[in-house]
């Protein structure tokens, strides 16, 4: 298994040598922001939203002190806008006023604020500190890797226990970003482009055809 995942690091890595988050911003904060808005939205769509609403609100205070009926005007496009709006507003309130206008460091700090659970936890550690074994499960994520036979099941917090035992700590949040990229260019939900894949020789779903 550890051979058959350094070769997995190995190729994606030839393929995305940029191993970027998909979602545009220059703070903390903002990074916070866009990963609760990307629930069950396309990073595309939030990268379409985010511009306006940083403008309105252009400083951790400003949005923390944001009239959420406003706010919500602004990600009402990315879906569950009520949520996502009373989160925003809310989570950076906690910023301000628990964690001295930073975004923590740690899971269990991250897990207090509104809106972020474990998948939007990994991601800031990933991007903003560089903690090692920080392992996104998205459903780029959990398919691929099922795929690949280096996960079972679809449960993320299982999926993520399961590639953190396998995962090189130092790999996994790149790997996680450069999953996404894959799943979205190659190994797509519905049509995957399995003679394309440069995976293919590790896909357990093609070895059984």
């Amino acid at each position: 298994m550890q051979e058959k995942v350094l070769s997995i690091i190995d190729i994606l890595k030839e393929k995305y040598p940029d191993a970027l988050c998909a979602l545009h911003y220059r703070t903390d904060y903002e990074l916070m922001i866009a990963v609760r808005l990307s629930a069950q939205c396309t990073d595309a769509r939030v990268n379409l939203v985010t511009p306006a609403l940083f403008a309105a609100y252009p400083t951790l205070e400003a949005m923390a002190s944001a009239n959420i009926a406003d706010v919500e005007n602004y990600v009402r496009t990315c879906g569950f806008y009520k949520h996502k709006a009373r989160d925003i507003v809310l989570a950076c309130q906690m910023l301000l006023s628990e964690y001295n206008g930073k975004v923590p460091g740690t899971m269990e700090e991250l897990l207090k604020l509104p809106g972020v659970g474990r998948k939007t936890a990994n991601l800031l550690l990933g991007d903003l500190y560089a903690e090692p074994g920080s392992v996104v499960c998205d459903t780029h994520c959990i398919r691929i890797c099922g795929r690949l036979g280096l996960s079972q099941g679809k449960d993320p917090e299982k999926v993520e226990r399961q590639l953190r035992a396998i995962l090189p700590p130092e790999e996994s949040s790149d790997f996680c970003h450069r999953i996404v990229l894959f799943g979205r260019e190659i190994c797509t939900a519905r049509s995957p482009k399995c003679s394309e894949c440069p995976l293919a020789i590790h896909c357990e779903e093609i070895n059984k055809i």
